[in-house]
């Protein structure tokens, strides 16, 4: 690259954050498999190597988008009790998911260490702390709710976007899964909302 196009490619119009949010508006357009730094460059009418320049790999702009992602989970105005303040921070971090397309998918396929995040993870580690949990249970608490939290939600969203019209319904049968089609009519169930309550709860009921 020549100084001159370095020089473009730095210039005032175009910056990380812009990427991001175009990145962001083409994933909710047109999902995750479809996104790439070809088609962020497309949407801004610039050369792949000016993105590059902001966001330097794909990789890189996804860990960016998936913070932006959580970022939208706000931190202030939280409930006062430690253990409502957990559920109602997994609640905001679910509808800042589910905001976006491939939301959960998104924010499953990166480890990003960005300020959003950290945040939030902050956030939720100092409510298990005021709770009273010691160090180690606090860490790994926090995993066991990211973890579930981002499960059910990638799942909710697999959903939507696949229609599966009763395909667990279809597939087993009283003979050949007897203890599933005892549950069938619980785990075939679209009760997204009821079942993060249920798993917090689970979660937290050893306190």
């Amino acid at each position: 690259m020549t100084n001159r196009q370095a020089s473009e490619d730095r210039g005032p119009r175009l910056d990380s954050g812009t990427v991001i949010r175009t990145a962001l508006e083409l994933l909710d357009e047109k999902g995750l498999d479809a996104l790439s730094i070809r088609a962020v460059a497309d949407r801004l009418g610039v050369r792949m190597n000016t993105v590059l320049w902001h966001v330097k790999t794909k990789a890189r702009m996804l860990e960016l988008m998936a913070d932006a992602v959580v970022g939208e989970a706000p931190l202030n105005d939280l409930p006062a009790p430690w253990d409502e303040r957990v559920r109602e921070l997994a609640r905001r971090y679910r509808r800042a998911l589910l905001a976006h397309r491939d939301g959960a998918a998104l924010v499953v396929g990166t480890y990003a260490a960005e300020p959003h995040t950290l945040s939030f993870a902050d956030t939720l580690v100092g409510a298990l702390l005021d709770g009273g949990l010691d160090e180690r249970e606090t860490a790994w608490t926090t995993w066991t709710i990211i973890y579930f939290t981002l499960g059910l939600t990638q799942e909710e969203q697999a959903a939507a976007q696949q229609s599966p019209n009763g395909r667990l319904t279809n597939a087993v049968s009283e003979t050949g899964y007897p203890a599933l089609h005892r549950v069938l009519g619980h785990l075939d169930a679209e009760s997204f909302d009821e079942r993060l309550e249920f798993g917090l709860a689970a979660i937290l009921a050893r306190r």
